[in-house]
């Protein structure tokens, strides 16, 4: 493990002590302030020396632990504590490095100084308040100004020896600003406005001070600015050069910063928040779009375009010369986003998601409703029939995109008998384009929508989920069996199955079954193995009829068809040709925690399945036998017309997950 020895002022070199220590350094932080010993503290596996060092401490120091680097992450202008660190490593021999912050660009509207003294004598002859932000070392040389505790006001550490600093200098208590940066363009133009400032006095920070928000909120008010230069540096890296070279000589992994960053419903910086845009400020480069550049990547920022997600992950990998990343997603972060598949790849980074305002909260605050009653859906590049959704639902908020969105929504749900429902339309949410409109699904005609648009669908009506869907409610052909409502409804509840099931439906006739179990399993899908070819069809028309996209016809026999297919959560044979051993053992190979549910009715299937109980290791075995009988009418009367018994077998194999 080698050792380190870091000398830490800045932000920056907070952020490099937690750089070190993720990568298991031996880091000791020598800190110069009791709140920036604080600010480490949650670093694990550190030394933290607050104890402020002489030039021949430091060389004492150096002498007694011999350590592989000596890192200079000091504030640019302390100057004094520098020079001490590089003659005590030129003295022990110990290698050093040198954090340089960059310096910014004045312009000409600024007035540069060389000191604080320099800047105190040169507002004397002004008049109007003073915000300092220089930190409370040069407060006293400035309180030679007259009128000084009428006119200056000090933004300080909330330290202790800042406090008293500022006592010292004659500052009134009510003039002294105690916060902890860093400070958002707004925040500075608050305070300004808040003192009256006519004057900003200030430090070239660099980006990572927060120079270019002090400056530009100084321009918001009209206050003049005064920057006390900075001291020459001779030797020294950027932070993205120092990590890199840490790196090649120790064999660090570096870890890039990534925030991954929803940009709201209209990609417009007027739903962009706060913390979102301090992150693009900060950021060293920019990934998304070509929309979403052009909206939010300043113009002095490198960027890389690309809506794909490997792209970004390899190019992320690929560019370790940039620490952090902003990859701009369109919308919300976890609503339908790329985000999902993003994460995965990122897992050499460390990543931050902030999610934007999302078209469903949008939508639903312009109309005044609530939203935890509705069923989201998209329909952006996906094929799905959005009747199913309605059909079951009182309120669906559908994702559209894409040109004639709302006019396939609207076609496909009068086609299937809904063209009654409500439709209510949102176009370019929270842009100035923005319109809401409002028709049932068969009146809309020729009407144009852009390709940015959502819709609330409401149907007064919707029906019921449960099982046991009415047996005249399936298309039917002669010879094509059904298993009846009554066992149906049996054997779906005997399975259990889950809305993300992958279910096998074996000897799916008619396809009543496989209509269940894709109804329960919404986000899953169903296999219907059937043999015949024209129960193939028919199983096609009724998952058409009934509005279910999950069911994938297999056509084949059982188990020699299924050998490709996905592994199963919950299987249910209706028919197994005579071979209900090969079928059961296939399931069990497929996934040995299967919920397998079989119907008999012939002795031989029943003798079949009752050996494979007691042959397979099932957790869970039961047999229910069913005499179903119907009423039928001779004349006046009503008998009863028994059918053929049903035996139900179930059988869960392995832990028994369901």
């Amino acid at each position: 493990m080698c050792k380190i020895f870091v000398f830490a002022g800045t932000a920056d070199g907070r952020r490099l002590i937690d750089f070190l220590a993720k990568n298991d350094a031996d880091v000791t932080a020598q800190v110069t302030t009791e709140y920036a010993e604080t600010a480490l503290f949650h670093i694990h596996g550190i030394v933290v020396n607050g104890e402020k060092l002489s030039p021949e401490a430091i060389e004492k120091a150096l002498t007694q632990v011999r350590y592989d680097m000596v890192i200079d992450a000091t504030h640019p202008y302390a100057t004094s504590i520098t020079g001490s660190i590089k003659k005590a490593c030129e003295k022990t021999g110990t290698p050093r490095l040198r954090l340089l912050r960059g310096a910014s660009t004045l312009s000409d509207d600024m007035t540069v100084v060389q000191s604080a003294s320099e800047a105190a004598h040169l507002l004397k002859t002004t008049e109007g308040n003073i915000l300092f932000t220089t930190g409370s070392k040069e407060i006293g040389a400035l309180s030679i100004i007259d009128d000084f505790e009428k006119r200056a006001y000090a933004r300080v550490l909330p330290a202790e020896a800042s406090l008293k600093a500022c006592e010292e200098a004659g500052l009134d208590p009510a003039h002294i600003i105690a916060m902890q940066g860093p400070f958002s363009e707004e925040m500075n133009t608050a305070i300004l406005k808040a003192v009256g400032a006519k004057w900003l006095v200030t430090k070239d920070g660099g980006k990572e001070g927060g120079f270019e928000a002090k400056i530009k909120a100084a321009e918001a008010v009209g206050a003049k600015t005064i920057v006390i230069g900075r001291p020459p540096e001779e030797d020294g890296l950027g932070y993205n050069e120092l990590i890199g070279t840490l790196c090649d000589k120790f064999g660090f992994k570096h870890m890039p910063d990534v925030a991954v960053l929803g940009t709201g419903i209209a990609a417009s910086e007027n739903t962009l928040s706060l913390n979102a845009r301090l992150l693009i400020e900060d950021a060293d480069c920019i990934i998304g779009s070509p929309r979403l550049i052009r909206t939010f990547c300043p113009s002095n920022k490198p960027f890389f375009e690309t809506v794909k997600a490997e792209e970004t992950s390899e190019f992320i990998r690929n560019n370790p010369e940039y620490s952090s990343f902003i990859v701009l997603m369109s919308g919300d972060t976890g609503f339908f986003s790329g985000t999902k598949k993003l994460l995965p790849l990122l897992d050499f980074c460390e990543v931050n998601v902030i999610p934007g305002v999302s078209s469903l909260s949008y939508f639903c605050s312009r109309l005044g409703i609530s939203y935890e009653d509705i069923k989201t859906v998209s329909l952006h590049g996906r094929d799905r029939d959005p009747a199913n959704d309605v059909l079951f639902e009182k309120k669906t908020f559908f994702l559209l995109g894409g040109e004639g969105g709302v006019k396939n929504l609207c076609s496909a749900l009068t086609a299937a008998g809904l063209g009654g429902v409500r439709v209510t339309v949102g176009e370019n949410l929270g842009s100035s384009a923005e319109k809401i409109s409002a028709f049932s699904a068969d009146s809309l005609r020729d009407e144009e929508f852009s390709a940015l648009s959502v819709a609330l669908v409401e149907n007064d009506r919707p029906q019921a989920a449960g099982i046991g869907i009415s047996d005249e409610d399936f298309i039917r052909e002669e010879k094509i069996p059904m298993t009846k409502s009554e066992v149906r409804a049996l054997c779906i509840s005997k399975l259990r199955i889950d809305k993300w099931a992958t279910c096998w439906d074996i000897g799916a006739g008619t396809g009543s079954v496989s209509v269940e179990m894709a109804l329960q399993a919404e986000k899953g899908t169903v296999y219907a193995i059937e043999q015949k070819p024209q129960a193939i069809e028919l199983l096609h028309k009724n998952a058409k009829k009934f509005h279910v996209g999950n069911i994938i016809p297999v056509f084949g026999t059982a188990p020699d068809c299924c050998a490709d297919l996905p592994a199963p959560t919950h299987a249910f044979i209706g028919g197994s040709s005579g071979n209900a051993r090969e079928i059961i053992a296939q399931l069990i190979s497929k996934n040995p925690d299967v919920r397998i549910v079989a119907a008999a009715v012939t002795l031989e299937s029943i003798a079949d399945f009752s050996q494979c109980m007691t042959e397979f290791d099932f957790t869970e075995t039961q047999v229910v036998s069913v005499n179903i009988s119907r009423d039928k009418k001779l004349g006046s009367y009503h008998l009863m017309d028994s059918q053929n018994p049903i035996y139900i077998f179930t059988m869960q194999a392995g832990g028994g997950r369901n």
